[in-house]
């Protein structure tokens, strides 16, 4: 992934962001070309690994690969309209442009078809995704014998982390001017999680020379 120089987050960020995903696109290429699946998936700290599952029934997981795969996942994007810049009104050389916040995962796939494996992901994964809830759901909430008949239904994937590629554009080239631009006019269209990304990964301001 190209990645300008003021897009670079540092190693904390990188981690941070890696820790923190939820989903994204699993990309493997075969000598049947390329495939792609949308999947939800936990980071594992401590082994370094993305973990998920698919359905039994995407052939993905059966394409032998001797390559890495990749794993794309990407939160708080939005397009950037030129008409916030302030620069607009001083010399109108201004164009849109979208900032984002992404991150391309590299690493070895590793297919689990292994039913006590798959029940402890799908387990972490919902208690995961229910957490915030005052009563959340979990896995033994449904009958022993639905549960099992839907792992059967799925096969887990470990993607081992070899390399990891993230990008942060958020405007971070523009001038200050241009950036109390942005972040107000995210604001006003109710994006207030991107319009604080801006606003934190905003350039210090430059301490003047003499």
């Amino acid at each position: 992934m190209y990645i300008p120089k003021h897009f670079e987050p540092d190693d904390q960020a990188a981690q941070f962001f890696l820790d923190a995903i939820n989903s994204g696109h699993l990309v493997t290429n075969s000598t049947s070309g390329l495939a792609s699946t949308f999947i939800p998936v936990l980071y594992r700290t401590a082994s370094k690994s993305i973990v998920g599952h698919l359905a039994r029934g995407n052939p993905q997981w059966s394409l032998a690969t001797a390559q890495e795969a990749l794993f794309i996942t990407t939160v708080n994007d939005a397009y950037i309209s030129p008409s916030w810049y302030a620069s607009k009104q001083l010399h109108g050389k201004v164009v849109p442009t979208w900032d984002y916040m992404i991150a391309h995962v590299y690493g070895d796939l590793i297919i689990h078809d292994d039913v006590d494996w798959l029940r402890a992901q799908v387990s972490a994964l919902t208690d995961k995704f229910e957490s915030a809830r005052p009563k959340p759901w979990k896995l033994d909430d449904a009958p022993e014998t639905y549960v099992a008949a839907q792992l059967k239904a799925i096969v887990g994937i470990e993607i081992k982390v070899t390399r990891l590629e993230v990008s942060f554009k958020m405007s971070q080239n523009k001038t200050n001017e241009d950036l109390d631009g942005v972040i107000e006019g995210l604001m006003q269209e109710g994006k207030r999680a991107i319009s604080e990304q801006v606003k934190q990964l905003r350039p210090a301001p430059r301490l003047p020379t003499n």
